[in-house]
């Protein structure tokens, strides 16, 4: 139905920060926001995607409220970044001055391209002594970014996120852009948008940040996301602070949700929980026929081939044996659940497959530690996410040891994960030839002891070699070499061209004219 346009009225932007890791994305909004943000992320680098709201005076002397919203640079939060280009209005690139243009500086121009928002790009770290402005455009247009001035019509400002220089006239350049978007919302309506963040809080239970892109939230109504519902008892913006009513472009904190909704989705208002019931339904019938429709093809494939049969009597031949490492993974949010996936996908070897066996958000609780008993080999790992008390005291009754270990930053989990993996890897040996000789004469044969004598043409032979006995490239035996002679002294090793004496044990009958290859086990 289309909106009254009469009840529309300006909204405040929503911004989205993005850019390379390390390139001063945190440290822009601290500056900003005035707190202090980078140094309560682990290893300096934000893990999360954070929803606030600042005023700005422009030059003109007006005030206006922007929300930002802060996304991780490392590769490994590339859907969080994707949520945030998502659910803005308007992107800010950073891009170092020193560095220029980095991997993750063109993944997230892939992304803000993706989503059809204008940006500006801020050339940050300015104050730095290695820092070159023009050398940062040049590498901007080598990557078809091209600001104003070096042959394209991006706005661009040259900041310090340290100090602040070039900052004010940066939020001046997003608030014009804005403005030229010409945002609105109608505050009379009911409030959707987009679900930023979701978390399992210990006191409240799930919670999610939303980010209310049209309308006004109050108290006693219900919010809907696909198949999750929360009752709206009491609103918190991004401080914690308890609010009432939350306008459009406003973040809030809602709690008390059925289940954990999904980042990215878009949630809807309704006034009584019937209503928020039946939406539900209606989402997860819409699930269900997606599953079907995508089901259909692959069966229809598998009918083709006759695979279907095969898959429900067993008889369909598996993949090369390997072995399994199973891995439970906890972490405080689902964005960081994300991160931690992405970067596991990656683990790969031909011999080891990486299983997880359970995911999910929160502490690491006593069902966690309960299925990692069922399985010793099982790993159960944690993002920001400690043992509770309850399975802490679990862990350290445990009959079997179980290895349990909690992180912060999110390489040194991955890195914890491919060393354990990469441990898993079964061992592949092979024969490496070290020497080979020729038997020149046969002195005698007791049991399964002889005594011959030859020469060696290669390499070496070693007293306690195993050795191939060779008769026309033929394999007729293998035996070990027991003792060797040379000029009738007992020796350790006889080298190439030297003739020798030797004892080898073997069940094959060695003749005359035969080759011995000695052989040596080394790890592939």
């Amino acid at each position: 139905m289309p909106k009254d346009q009469q009840n529309l009225v300006p909204r405040p932007p929503v911004v989205v920060v993005m850019g390379h890791i390390d390139h001063g994305k945190s440290t822009l909004l601290d500056y900003i926001r005035k707190t202090e943000v980078v140094k309560g992320e682990a290893g300096g680098i934000t893990q999360h995607v954070g929803a606030y709201q600042a005023e700005h005076t422009s030059s003109d002397g007006k005030k206006h409220n922007i929300t930002f919203l802060d996304t991780p640079g490392h590769e490994a939060f590339c859907s969080i970044r994707e949520r945030g280009a998502q659910a803005a209005d308007v992107a800010i690139l950073v891009v170092s001055a020193e560095d220029g243009v980095k991997p993750q500086t063109i993944e997230a121009m892939g992304e803000i391209r993706a989503a059809k928002i204008p940006f500006v790009v801020a050339i940050n770290k300015i104050d730095k002594p290695n820092a070159d402005i023009d050398k940062t455009k040049t590498s901007l247009g080598e990557n078809e970014i091209y600001v104003e001035g070096w042959g394209g019509d991006v706005p661009w400002v040259a900041i310090s996120a340290l100090n602040g220089k070039g900052i004010p006239e940066l939020l001046d350049l997003v608030i014009l852009t804005a403005e030229l978007a010409e945002l609105k919302a109608d505050p009379a309506a009911a409030a959707s948008g987009i679900v930023i963040e979701s978390e399992l809080d210990t006191r409240k239970g799930i919670t999610a940040t939303l980010l209310i892109k049209d309308g006004s939230l109050g108290t006693g109504s219900f919010v809907v996301a696909e198949d999750a519902y929360a009752p709206v008892r009491f609103i918190e913006d991004f401080k914690g602070d308890k609010i009432e009513p939350a306008g459009p472009s406003m973040p809030v904190i809602i709690s008390s949700w059925t289940k954990i909704p999904s980042c990215g989705s878009l949630f809807a208002t309704v006034s009584t929980k019937k209503e928020a019931e039946r939406m539900i339904q209606d989402s997860r019938f819409k699930i269900q026929e997606e599953k079907r429709a995508k089901a259909k093809p692959i069966e229809a494939h598998k009918k083709a081939k006759g695979e279907l049969a095969a898959d429900q009597f067993g008889y369909k031949k598996g993949e090369p044996e390997t072995v399994v490492l199973p891995i439970i993974v906890k972490a405080d949010t689902i964005g960081s659940l994300d991160g931690v996936r992405h970067e596991l996908d990656k683990i790969r070897h031909d011999k080891v497959q990486l299983r997880i066996v359970y995911e999910g958000i929160g502490d690491i609780n006593e069902n966690d530690v309960k299925l990692a008993v069922s399985d010793p080999s099982t790993l159960l790992v944690g993002f920001n996410a400690e043992p509770d008390k309850k399975s802490a005291a679990m862990i350290e009754r445990s009959p079997v040891p179980i290895s349990v270990r909690s992180f912060k930053v999110i390489y040194e989990l991955t890195d914890f994960v491919k060393e354990t993996f990469l441990a898993k890897a079964p061992k592949e040996f092979v024969e490496q030839m070290i020497g080979r000789a020729k038997i020149l004469a046969v002195f005698s044969k007791a049991k399964d002891k002889q005594v011959v004598g030859g020469k060696v043409e290669t390499g070496l032979l070693e007293t306690g070699s195993e050795v191939r006995i060779m008769r026309r490239e033929a394999d007729i035996g293998r035996g070990k070499i027991r003792e060797l002679q040379q000029q009738k002294e007992r020796v350790s090793e006889v080298r190439e061209g030297y003739e020798f004496g030797m004892m080898i044990e073997s069940k094959a009958e060695i003749a005359a004219g035969d080759r011995i290859e000695a052989v040596r086990t080394v790890e592939k």
